[in-house]
C-alpha cells in the first residue's frame, strides 16, 4: 500500500501516525500545501470521509481491504463499530503493534512481512492474518537480535499493554486473550462516522 510519508499524512489527516509525525504536527499544526493555514469547514460528507482516512491510515490497510472488513462487521450481530474495530485488532500487524514489539504499524507490519513473527510456534508473514483467542505470537528465536526486539525486551515500545492482551516482554511473545473493546483501543477516530460513510 503506498503512503505519503508520515509527517504530511499526520499534518493532512490531524493525527500523529508515528513518532516523527508527531514531532512534525508540534512544528506545522496544519494541512500541508499553500492553503494549509485555511480554515476548513466540513460538510457532513467530509466528516466521515476524513474519519474513514483516519481509521485507514492508523491501520496502514488499503480502501478494499477496509471495505471488506466493514462488510464483515455489519453482518455480525452487535454494534457494527465495535465489530469493526475488534476485528481490526485482531490483525496480526496490529498485535505486533500493541504488544510492543515494534514502535510504528508500519514497522509492524515489515516484519511481518520479512518473516520475523511466528504464530504458536509457526512462521507467518501474512500482516492480514487474523489471530484467535488464545494465539500466542512471538518473535523468531534468530531475529531477537535486532535493534527493535531488543528495545521491545526492555519495554521501549509501548506505553501500556492493553487488556486484551497478555504480552512477556522478557520472551519477547504475546497472548490474544479476547476481542477488543473499543474505548481500549488507542486509535484516534470517531468510528461510527465510519460506519455511516459505508452504509450511505
Amino acid at each position: 500500500m503506498k503512503h505519503k510519508p508520515a509527517g504530511s499524512l499526520s499534518r493532512s489527516l490531524g493525527i500523529a501516525l508515528t513518532p516523527k509525525g508527531a514531532k512534525v504536527l508540534d512544528e506545522r499544526p496544519y494541512r500541508p500545501g499553500q492553503h494549509g493555514r485555511r480554515r476548513r469547514d466540513l460538510t457532513e460528507y467530509g466528516r466521515r470521509l476524513l474519519e474513514k482516512q483516519r481509521l485507514r491510515a492508523q491501520y496502514y490497510i488499503s480502501e478494499k481491504h477496509l471495505r471488506r472488513v466493514f462488510a464483515d462487521a455489519a453482518r455480525q450481530p452487535g454494534r457494527t463499530d465495535e465489530n469493526l474495530v475488534a476485528d481490526l485488532e485482531r490483525r496480526l500487524d496490529a498485535v505486533v503493534l500493541r504488544a510492543g514489539l515494534a514502535r510504528t504499524i508500519y514497522q509492524a507490519r515489515q516484519l511481518v512481512s520479512h518473516g520475523h513473527l511466528m504464530v504458536n510456534g509457526d512462521r507467518v508473514d501474512l500482516p492480514a492474518y487474523r489471530l484467535r483467542d488464545g494465539d500466542i505470537v512471538s518473535v523468531r528465536p534468530r531475529s531477537a537480535p535486532l535493534d527493535v526486539f531488543v528495545a521491545a525486551r526492555e519495554g521501549a515500545n509501548v506505553d501500556r499493554t492493553p487488556p486484551y492482551l497478555e504480552v512477556w516482554p522478557e520472551q519477547l511473545a504475546a497472548r490474544v486473550l479476547r476481542s477488543a473493546v473499543r474505548h481500549e483501543v488507542p486509535i484516534v477516530c470517531d468510528v461510527q462516522l465510519v460506519v455511516e460513510y459505508y452504509a450511505r
